[in-house]
């Protein structure tokens, strides 16, 4: 098992992906369509994130399972673009995620596989690399989905070896959700889709939506809950505290990673030590840059930096129902 270099963030993401983008002049049904040259880059939640806090300045070690020549394609990309990592070795391919930009309709389409099974062995030495990591980083972010083989408590597991020294962070849905939820966390980013599902409701005004976020803080250890939705900006709910983020008018060229920009940008202000609003300020602001950039190429720090500056953050005053 490789050492986990010393940096203050460590990502986990347990299904990557090898993201490959095109273009085509036109999307036509049943008819070969000549692509533009491919563009490949390395994906999944929290390997989107690390690179994310690379580029805001920040040192990450990303920890994922890989394999096959996907695999090594992978971790070959990863390494270039200067973000630390830890490979736990895998038996099956890593997959790979294809998005094709329609340059006609200007409209995007997402192809995303589901990942390899992991076997016992294999989750095992992801869940073991977490639990050996010395010193502890500041934060642990577990972030994406998760194949077929791993267990629905394996973010629980991490979340409870890991938050005596580290703020755990997690983004993902469903049963994965709810187990590190159980256990205990710092913060979650779901998008409104997940937040209803989490919640079991389907309000979307404001105060509702408040209201859901403190009965989930107050039913799990959960300290902040980022909520984000799309051009309708994002919410920040703590157990004292809801502040609301605007959107930002953009024409989006991409929407792939716009929630991992968002976050990365978010815990890249926290670590810097800023306040909530302003982690909020950032958090829309790298969501919002990500849609700039064609395929998987997500925020680029010019943007977000500049982008910040025209979020406006306000609080949300408690209401008594």
């Amino acid at each position: 098992m490789a050492e986990i270099p010393q940096t203050p963030i460590v990502t986990l993401t347990m299904n990557p992906a090898l993201d490959v983008s095109t273009s085509v002049a036109r999307m036509v049904p049943f008819t070969k369509m000549r692509c533009a040259q491919a563009h490949r880059d390395p994906g999944g939640g929290g390997i989107n994130v690390a690179r994310v806090l690379k580029r805001l300045g920040v040192e990450a070690t990303a920890v994922y399972p890989a394999g096959g020549a996907t695999g090594q394609l992978l971790a070959n990309l990863i390494e270039r673009e200067g973000v630390r990592s830890v490979v736990i070795p895998a038996t099956n391919d890593t997959r790979e995620d294809i998005t094709i930009f329609d340059e006609t309709t200007r409209e995007q389409f997402r192809l995303v596989f589901p990942g390899a099974p992991l076997n016992d062995i294999e989750w095992r030495d992801c869940l073991g690399s977490m639990t050996r990591i010395t010193p502890q980083p500041a934060y642990i972010i577990a972030s994406g989905s998760v194949p077929a083989g791993v267990p629905h408590d394996f973010f629980g597991r991490v979340a409870q070896a890991s938050k005596a020294h580290s703020k755990i962070i997690v983004d993902t849905s469903g049963p994965f959700l709810r187990a590190a939820l159980e256990a205990g966390v710092y913060l979650i980013k779901p998008n409104l889709r997940e937040f209803q599902e989490l919640a079991e409701f389907a309000a979307i005004d404001e105060a509702s939506l408040v209201d859901a976020g403190r009965r989930l803080i107050d039913r799990y250890r959960i300290e902040v809950i980022a909520l984000s939705m799309g051009s309708d900006g994002a919410l920040l709910v703590t157990r004292d505290m809801a502040l609301r983020a605007n959107g930002l008018p953009i024409d989006p060229i991409s929407v792939s990673g716009a929630g991992d920009s968002f976050l990365g940008a978010m815990v890249w202000s926290l670590v810097k030590g800023n306040s909530l609003e302003i982690a909020l300020r950032y958090g829309v602001a790298g969501g919002s840059a990500a849609l700039l950039n064609p395929g998987t190429e997500l925020c680029r720090p010019d943007d977000v930096h500049r982008l910040a500056s025209q979020v406006i953050v306000t609080p949300i005053a408690r209401t008594t129902r």
